[in-house]
């Protein structure tokens, strides 16, 4: 015993990093479900969008990278589908040059899935550079800063926009965040100035920053990192079929079940891997002083 403890202090790294490797192929090899709560930030967020009337006009800001993907696009996709789910009329905008061609074929495959059309149920804008100013300009008017959507077709001629012109139009403004330009610039910049209504999905690291605006009610719910995608995809998903409002709008042949539950699969693979983590903490401890007092003595 005293000889196994001595060589788990001696251990080569390479170890540690293939057994994080197994914490991490487990359960993609092996999918389970680990139960859990939802958080009363993720719970308010997925209520203000569940309360929405069919044919409410709502704005989506989508502004991430492939590098924040595994933390912010679970949340993303759920919530397209919970905004179709509700009929609602998604404009989708983004700050983020490296957003739109991540976005855009998502967006697209959803809306085919329930059954939706381009530019009489949603519309996509594209990127548009200025950073705040940008903020600031669909705050006031922000046909002026979108004067087309991405194809190149005049807001005018898009049925979805109809009377929509600033961001007080929008009962509810989403933005799902990676850092600068994102939530913390609207809610500095047009917020509170509107009176906007909003919510947002951040980073695990940007949470605690964001989370003062949703104790002040700046921002009405928020997401945080894995965690809160997970737990907003679990309330979504949940009796799927039963809230989908037209079955009938679903392509022939199509299965009516929610895409892969990347969230909760990502919370999993996280669980596991902060359990190894801690494993090592404490089996490192434990083989430490044990070694030592049998030196002493």
């Amino acid at each position: 015993m005293l000889k196994l403890l001595e060589n788990f202090q001696k251990m080569d790294r390479r170890w540690v990093f293939l057994g994080m490797a197994l914490m991490i192929l487990i359960p993609l090899l092996f999918p389970f479900n680990i139960a859990f709560d939802e958080d009363k930030e993720v719970t308010a967020l997925y209520e203000q969008v569940d309360t929405l009337e069919p044919g409410t006009p709502v704005l989506v800001s989508t502004d991430f990278d492939p590098g924040s993907m595994p933390e912010l696009w679970p949340f993303f996709v759920a919530n397209l589908h919970h905004l179709f789910i509700k009929d609602v009329k998604p404009v989708f905008v983004t700050l983020w040059p490296t957003s739109s061609p991540l976005v855009l074929p998502e967006i697209n495959k959803v809306a085919k899935f329930h059954g939706k059309e381009y530019g009489k149920d949603y519309v996509f804008l594209g990127y548009k550079e200025g950073r705040e100013l940008v903020i600031k300009n669909i705050g006031q008017n922000f046909r002026k800063t979108f004067p087309k959507d991405y194809r190149g077709t005049s807001l005018n001629e898009l049925p979805v926009l109809d009377g929509l012109q600033k961001a007080k139009d929008f009962p509810l403004i989403i933005s799902v965040t990676a850092g600068f330009p994102g939530l913390n610039e609207y809610v500095l910049q047009i917020q509170g100035q509107y009176d906007l209504n909003m919510i947002g999905a951040c980073t695990a690291v940007s949470g605690p920053d964001y989370l003062p605006f949703f104790k002040s009610g700046q921002i009405k719910g928020l997401s945080m990192g894995i965690p809160g995608s997970a737990q907003y995809e679990q309330l979504v998903f949940k009796n799927y079929e039963d809230k989908l409002p037209n079955k009938s709008n679903i392509p022939s042949g199509q299965q009516i079940e929610p895409f892969v539950k990347m969230g909760a699969q990502g919370l999993n693979i996280l669980s596991l891997s902060h359990l190894f983590i801690i494993f090592l903490i404490l089996m490192g401890n434990v083989a430490y002083f044990i070694t030592k007092r049998v030196e002493e003595a």
